[in-house]
């Protein structure tokens, strides 16, 4: 699939205003501090690498190294050398690929499992407290329209291999 043509036409002051806030978020999540802190509270001791590929394999089926780096965006040996670190502490493993024998799939150990749901569940309680003021019907609306801006960058996206949408 192509990149879609930028239009011509100036973006909506909404839709700036939107990029402006979803770089502000992004780059506060992406600091070394908060992901230090974030794993202080989950009492997971993995570097932001190992987080994000745990974090993409927990959402699906085992998965090659190669189709693991290509979902992620990112260089195979990027992949190959944190699924090293990962095998060594114990959080995944390198499976057969039942549809050939002679590659493998990589697949979350019960600890790997357990270390993504204790950095799930920190992250959540972070969000609870930064949210805590927000009325449960600004929260459904967030999250709905957040899901929808996010499916919808996806549709539009240049990536061959879609994301699963969410299921509701």
């Amino acid at each position: 699939m192509s990149t879609p043509p930028v239009p011509d036409a100036p973006a909506a002051a909404e839709v700036a205003e939107i990029e402006r806030a979803l770089h502000r978020i992004t780059y506060l999540s992406t600091r070394a501090r908060q992901h230090e802190r974030l794993m202080a509270l989950a009492g997971v001791p993995l570097d932001r690498a190992a987080v994000a590929l745990m974090r993409k394999m927990a959402d699906a089926e085992p998965m090659r190294p190669g189709e693991l780096a290509a979902r992620m965006g990112v260089e195979a040996s990027h992949v190959t050398r944190t699924v090293q670190q990962l095998q060594k502490s114990g959080h995944v493993t390198r499976v057969p690929d039942p549809d050939d024998r002679r590659a493998q799939r990589i697949e979350l150990t019960d600890a790997g499992r357990e270390a993504i749901v204790r950095v799930r569940e920190a992250g959540v309680r972070g969000m609870q407290v930064a949210l805590a003021d927000w009325s449960p019907d600004d929260l459904r609306q967030l999250a709905t329209l957040f899901h929808r801006m996010v499916d919808d960058f996806f549709a539009h996206s240049s990536d061959e291999e879609p994301e699963p949408t969410r299921t509701p």
